[in-house]
């Protein structure tokens, strides 16, 4: 696209320009988490980014479904909004909070498809239960593969406020709106890469800490990555003094 302003040709090359839009659930027990997240985002990539918080105060005027003892965290359903709150245009991703982004997320966005309707990291199948700040619940097929979604909103019509009121998460979390299984493509692994879960991983470009991560204390001190948050922490922190 081509703009004249005082006499000088200004040319905006918008494919490259057009920033990332990343959406990233917001529990309300773990805000430092989400903020580091956001700063390993900002430290890593090469392109402009659109975050945003999914945090249920901000949502109330689309999404009012009480709070369920089975919901492990506030973003449970609210994750599935991220094609609507995109009016089913273009693409975006969503992230659960507690993650580390070590790699560009630029290379992650260059798996768009227009043929796909979601691209998901499909881990296999883990343990019956999964626990998470006091909340059990039982795991299900494909648990977890909805904490990194790169979604083709166009795709994703299925998704509306009003659906998203009554149904049951398995359904959500199991990509049953899907028209097939086919819609469903997959991310390599090393883009959510599941801290306890999977074997220890150098080259994770995406770290999860899925059973509870640094920013809580304790034993997650000491968690694959852990030094690399408290590092991204204190960059966080930081505050130059004149």
């Amino acid at each position: 696209m081509k703009l004249t302003h005082n006499g000088l040709e200004i040319i905006f090359y918008m494919k490259q320009a057009e920033p990332i839009r990343i959406f990233i659930g917001y529990d309300e027990r773990e805000p430092l988490a989400y903020h580091v997240c956001v700063q390993s985002l900002l430290e890593t990539s090469s392109l402009p980014l659109s975050i945003t918080p999914l945090r249920l105060n901000n949502l109330k005027k689309i999404f009012n479904r009480p709070r369920e003892l089975t919901q492990l965290t506030d973003f449970s359903y609210t994750r599935f909004l991220v094609p609507y709150l995109c009016q089913f245009d273009g693409f975006a991703i969503f992230m659960d909070g507690d993650m580390l982004i070590r790699e560009d997320i630029a290379n992650l966005w260059a798996f768009k498809d227009k043929n796909l309707a979601v691209r998901v990291v499909k881990h296999p199948e883990f343990q019956s239960t999964h626990t998470f700040l006091g909340t059990t619940v039982q795991s299900f097929p494909k648990f977890n593969w909805s904490s990194v979604m790169l979604f083709n909103n166009a795709k994703c019509l299925a998704l509306t406020p009003d659906y998203l009121e009554t149904v049951d998460y398995r359904e959500l979390h199991q990509f049953h709106w899907l028209a097939s299984e086919q819609d469903l493509g997959d991310l390599p692994a090393k883009w959510n890469h599941l801290v306890q879960y999977n074997s220890p991983n150098p080259h994770a470009a995406l770290v999860h800490w899925t059973l509870g991560g640094p920013y809580l204390g304790g034993k997650y001190e000491t968690t694959e990555f852990a030094h690399e948050w408290f590092r991204m922490k204190a960059n966080l922190l930081k505050a130059e003094k004149s």
